[in-house]
């Protein structure tokens, strides 16, 4: 991305505060693992979107005044002795041409820098990124210096521009959507791979290995979430990740994989059969699930929601399986589809939006109806990634094969 990208979004963000206020953002901290090792550090994606920065212990702090607006940004000074160990920091000079923010201080300088400024001007509001979305959840650095502002400062008033930023994230920027269509161009390498390397024998593991190397070779710096690679029976449990199963001629094999490109992920689903041939009963419940995800993206347009598009896939799967005698009534679909049918997608794979929000142009989300049969030991889910546009969608992930006779002749 180019810092423009980062302004215009930093500039989003600064016509929603109040006057007299202060958001500061961090960039999040390395989790330890155990003994001397750490989790690799993810960035904080809202902390990205408005910076580009990825690296830990960064905090953003934007003032607006009236007539006014500062914005800094603090990082750690360099260890020399620590780089030779795990490479260069930042300088300011990259902080400057990554973010287009021309104020850069020392980390350490941070406290004494809020402080001077809450003492020497005055200041209404602090605004942090509180993000929540369980009762348990472990409250990150926002959270924390939520809890430093009550103690010390406790006539601030403490605003969450999670809320804000979650409205623009929602809606995709053309450069985004290039990312998101990069990623899922790495994806359908990996998908290539899985369809042209899978045989009876293998363990779920090394058809994992085969993705990953693909899309790794292609250009990810990564996945985009732990895939699922569900072999037979274990393909009714959604979110089914070990992986030490043996796949088995006969059976159906479902992976829901994606790529991370720069942040902006890809989420795919595609069920396959390890013989490279789909029984007739596969191709029956298959094509239903088809025709479900084909539906849902015809009828996608600004103004409906997520719930009207689940409705749709509900009622084509249903209407199918009662035209093959597998259900008698339409409320039993309920036992073989038992999730939504589409979520966000952008710099986190479930991305942050209001899934009560009524669709609209700019906005990116999956299709994935399912039918999961577990009396059969079939599970299938059909996922693509699509574009809300000004007319109807436009499907980002197309070029990936989901038709029978096409990955009959891929896998054949």
């Amino acid at each position: 991305m180019e810092k423009d990208f980062y302004k215009r979004n930093r500039n989003k963000l600064i016509e929603k505060m109040k006057k007299d206020s202060i958001a500061i953002v961090f960039s999040g901290q390395s989790i330890h693992r155990s003994a001397d090792a750490e989790y690799p550090f993810l960035v904080n994606r809202n902390f990205y979107y408005l910076t580009g920065l990825e690296e830990e212990n960064i905090i953003l702090m934007i003032i607006k005044k009236e007539g006014e607006i500062q914005e800094e940004l603090f990082i750690e000074q360099a260890d020399p002795l620590k780089e030779k160990w795990v490479g260069k920091k930042y300088s300011k000079e990259e902080v400057e041409n990554i973010s287009g923010i021309t104020r850069v201080s020392w980390i350490h300088d941070f406290k004494q820098r809020f402080t001077s400024l809450l003492d020497s001007q005055f200041f209404e509001n602090v605004y942090l990124d509180l993000e929540r979305t369980q009762w348990d959840q472990q409250g990150d650095l926002g959270f924390r210096f939520s809890e430093i502002i009550k103690d010390k400062f406790p006539y601030l008033l403490i605003k969450n521009l999670y809320s804000i930023l979650r409205e623009f994230r929602t809606i995709k920027e053309p450069e985004e959507v290039e990312k998101i269509q990069k990623a899922i161009a790495i994806t359908k390498e990996g998908i290539h791979s899985l369809m042209k390397q899978m045989r009876p024998g293998l363990k779920t593991y090394q058809l994992e290995a085969y993705f990953d190397f693909a899309i790794g070779y292609a250009g990810a710096r990564d996945n985009a979430f732990e895939s699922i690679i569900a072999p037979g029976e274990k393909a009714v449990i959604l979110h089914y990740v070990k992986k030490q199963d043996t796949i088995k001629e006969g059976e159906l094999v479902l992976f829901d994989v994606g790529a991370d490109y720069q942040h902006y992920c890809g989420d795919i689903s595609r069920t396959l059969p390890v013989s490279g041939k789909f029984t007739p009963r596969q191709k029956e419940l298959y094509n239903i699930v088809l025709k479900a995800e084909e539906e849902v993206i015809q009828a996608i347009k600004p103004g409906l929601s997520f719930n009207e598009l689940n409705q749709i896939a509900k009622k084509v799967l249903a209407e199918e399986c009662i035209k093959i005698g597998f259900i008698q009534k339409e409320e039993e679909i309920s036992q073989y589809y038992y999730h939504g049918v589409s979520h966000y997608l952008g710099l986190d794979t479930h991305d942050i939006g209001r899934r009560n929000q009524k669709l609209e142009p700019g906005m990116v989300l999956t299709v994935e109806p399912g039918l999961y049969v577990e009396e059969e030991k079939i599970g299938i889910r059909i996922e693509d990634d699509v574009l809300v546009t000004k007319e109807g969608c436009q499907v980002l992930s197309k070029e990936i094969p989901k038709k029978i006779e096409d990955i009959e002749a891929i896998m054949g």
